[in-house]
């Protein structure tokens, strides 16, 4: 069983084979222009995605839904995210962005103003800095507490789900508290309501995901299909992410400091952050030239190849010299470290910038 709320480190390919997630690789050739998530394997599932490749090709309408949780402070990991919903915003998809404080406030007990100010100050001004453009009209968010649209179709929905479906899930029991039972629901309205009429009518929706998220995926998808002859849903679509090592070498986590660089930090902090990262180096330098690194298991790597280099080339040439032992990994981590504070010097002038029009996204005038 996968639990959303939790860090646990996730099996893909036990994910894979037991929920009948299929191969994101399978869709590469048909799209224009893939994401570099997608062309390096970091996307690595996905569930019904021909239908959004399909909506591209043609310039039909679609949707792409992913929420945000303010319980914390975001991190690098989160990135990717946001740098998706960039790229599907250039492709012409209404975005759809619930920040979840009614989830915020059953799962970790964050109070509704404290939601709506860390919404303010730490995700909405870190999407604009990394590029999502709020000011188009096809960009729509909104707090979970005060969509009416939403709630009443999670009332709506909740008709035809019941509490065993539930405990099979989400393993909630005696001790799960009444808001945190109805938080699925209302996040399965988050992801359906684009295709009501009031917001356009039925569209293909994908919603990017990391695998823990899979279990509000399959209680969408099968809710979808029960009020289909109602709405006219069409099933959503799913990809899925894989998580970014952290510092540590377990997961990244903002409820875990040691294990992050936050999008917040200094570029003095991320540099430094690098600089202690666990690598996927040998006991010996002696060892490490004869036998090579392992960049499969190295947190810096993951930096490099997720976040801070653009060339494959130059990627492929950082891997092949770990590999073989040519590079050591305090090379490696220097030129890193040095190229994260590069990103996180350029990101500070950028989230700067970002805060005046963060602090009117969500007003009601």
């Amino acid at each position: 069983m996968i639990d959303p709320w939790s860090s646990a480190v996730i099996d893909y390919e036990n994910l894979v084979e037991q929920f009948g997630i299929k191969p994101f690789k399978d869709m590469l050739n048909d799209i224009e222009d893939p994401h570099i998530l997608m062309k390096r394997g970091i996307i690595f599932g996905q569930r019904d995605y021909g239908r959004i490749v399909k909506a591209m090709r043609k310039g039909l309408d679609f949707a792409v839904a992913t929420g945000m949780m303010p319980s914390g402070k975001m991190h690098i990991g989160h990135k990717m995210i946001v740098d998706q919903l960039v790229w599907y915003q250039k492709k012409g998809a209404d975005i759809y962005i619930p920040i979840a404080d009614l989830e915020s406030y059953s799962a970790r007990g964050v109070e509704f103003e404290d939601s709506r100010k860390l919404a303010i100050s730490e995700y909405i001004t870190n999407y604009i800095a990394l590029g999502l453009d709020f000011k188009k009209k096809n960009v729509h968010v909104y707090l979970q507490s005060e969509n009416k649209m939403v709630q009443n179709l999670a009332y709506l929905l909740g008709r035809r789900v019941n509490l065993n479906e539930m405990k099979a899930i989400y393993g909630f029991n005696g001790s799960t508290n009444i808001s945190h039972l109805y938080v699925p629901l209302v996040q399965v309205a988050d992801i359906l309501h684009p295709q009501l009429e009031e917001c356009g009518g039925p569209k293909p929706t994908v919603v990017p995901v990391g695998p823990d998220q899979d279990p509000h995926i399959r209680l969408t998808r099968d809710i979808a299909e029960r009020f289909k002859s109602r709405f006219n849903f069409i099933t959503p679509s799913s990809t899925y992410h894989r998580f970014i090592t952290g510092l540590t070498g377990d997961k990244m986590s903002s409820s875990k400091p040691k294990t992050a660089i936050f999008l917040s930090d200094s570029p003095e902090v991320a540099e430094k952050k690098v600089k202690t990262a666990k690598t996927g180096g040998r006991e010996s330098l002696d060892e490490q030239k004869k036998l090579g690194g392992i960049p499969e298991n190295c947190s810096v790597y993951e930096m490099l190849l997720y976040h801070l280099v653009e060339s494959d080339k130059e990627l492929e040439e950082i891997y092949t010299n770990c590999k073989n032992g040519t590079t050591m990994c305090g090379e490696c981590k220097a030129r890193t470290s040095g190229l994260m504070r590069k990103f996180f010097e350029d990101f500070v002038i950028k989230r700067e910038r970002a805060k005046d029009l963060a602090e009117k996204v969500l007003s009601k005038d």
